[in-house]
């Protein structure tokens, strides 16, 4: 949730050894207009589904360290495809992602009191489009990478900081 205070374009490290892993140790920021733009292009939003009552996604947890380094590494390699316009790139970081997800935290999409199959509505928009995760545990809304408009979706906006200019 600390991402949402920052403008632009942002990749937040966290270790546990600093802080207590609650703020992140360092913060990587594009303020580039011409990426937030492209990023408003392919990066659309769809409501999926409020958490329900009793639901619980840390009822079972699967710390294994060579996923916790996957999902990681897939924050680090979708900050790079923005960087670098990558829709492919982009698409395939947040597919990786949510697998890591659902291995070392199954019950953020697979949890007995949610009433839709997200993992089956999720793999109908990766099958679909270059790539496609969930904002959140229990679904909440689901981001969606493409080129070209996605049926009830609507696009997201990107703030990035306004620079000052001497007169």
């Amino acid at each position: 949730m600390a991402g949402l205070i920052y403008s632009g374009i942002n990749r937040l490290d966290y270790d546990f050894n600093f802080e207590g892993g609650i703020f992140p140790v360092h913060v990587e920021s594009c303020q580039d207009p011409q990426i937030a733009q492209w990023l408003e292009k392919v990066v659309s939003m769809i409501p999926v589904n409020q958490r329900p009552e009793g639901y619980d996604p840390l009822s079972i947890k699967n710390p294994e360290p060579e996923w916790v380094r996957r999902l990681g590494q897939s924050g680090k390699d979708c900050y790079s495809a923005i960087l670098a316009r990558d829709l492919k790139g982009l698409g395939e970081s947040m597919n990786e992602c949510m697998r890591c997800w659902e291995v070392l935290l199954p019950y953020t999409v697979r949890h007995p009191s949610l009433n839709l199959d997200l993992v089956e509505i999720l793999e109908v928009y990766q099958s679909r489009y270059a790539g496609a995760m969930y904002s959140g545990c229990g679904g909440g809304y689901l981001y969606v990478v493409s080129d070209e408009p996605v049926p009830g979706a609507f696009r997201i906006k990107v703030h990035v900081a306004e620079t000052m200019v001497d007169v």
